[in-house]
């Protein structure tokens, strides 16, 4: 965690990279205490905030895939096995919360790994049953890509509008007191985007009953 501590104060484009995949595998990083505060920089400057979502994006994508590749080729008993573990703890994983991915995939399909990229105690793990579904890798990371890019750009927002009132040693505080509003905002479009995606499939599924 030192390690972590570390590069969160001395962000750019690798670490940022480099934090984003860790947070998509099972190293508890925070997100918004990455991307947020580099787009807070990048306001002044001292980044790119166009290159702070994309080199994000890129880093959840590599992450997303270690998880993806791991599922499909060592399967459900050994990764239960790992997240009840010592070394699962130390990551805040648990059995439970790889079931809540599972039945959060399982509820909603593919679509799940674009809008899971969303959810907080999802975002992290719907990598881990797209691979144990063996669903296609290319689909998984087109979802994944827009999913994670939504919220880093979500973040990278938010850090720009706190860089013009907020001061560098309130930032951290200011950041997970308006983390709540934009989770609840999450939810709110994540439930819109899975209801969109019932309603094109049925219609989907009414259209090929026709041309039956």
């Amino acid at each position: 965690m030192n390690i972590i501590s570390t590069l969160l104060n001395n962000l750019n484009y690798p670490t940022i990279l480099l934090l984003m995949l860790l947070e998509s595998t099972v190293i508890p990083v925070p997100s918004e205490l990455v991307v947020a505060p580099a787009a807070y920089h990048a306001a002044s400057g001292q980044l790119n905030v166009f290159l702070v979502v994309l080199f994000a994006t890129i880093g959840a994508d590599l992450g997303a895939s270690i998880n993806y590749f791991v599922a499909l080729y060592v399967g459900r008993p050994v990764i239960y096995k790992f997240a009840n573990s010592k070394w699962g703890k130390l990551c805040l994983l648990n059995q439970q919360k790889v079931e809540k991915s599972e039945q959060y995939f399982d509820n909603h399909g593919v679509a799940a790994t674009l809008t899971g990229r969303l959810i907080p105690g999802i975002r992290h793990l719907i990598s881990i049953p797209a691979g144990l579904a063996r669903m296609s890798y290319w689909k998984f990371l087109l979802y994944t890509t827009i999913g994670a890019g939504l919220w880093h750009a979500i973040l990278a927002a938010m850090g720009w509008y706190l860089s013009s009132f907020v001061k560098e040693d309130e930032l951290e505080a200011t950041i997970e007191q308006y983390n709540h509003y934009i989770v609840g905002a999450i939810v709110g479009i994540v439930a819109l985007a899975i209801i969109y995606f019932i309603i094109k499939s049925r219609i989907k599924n009414k259209r090929d009953k026709k041309d039956e």
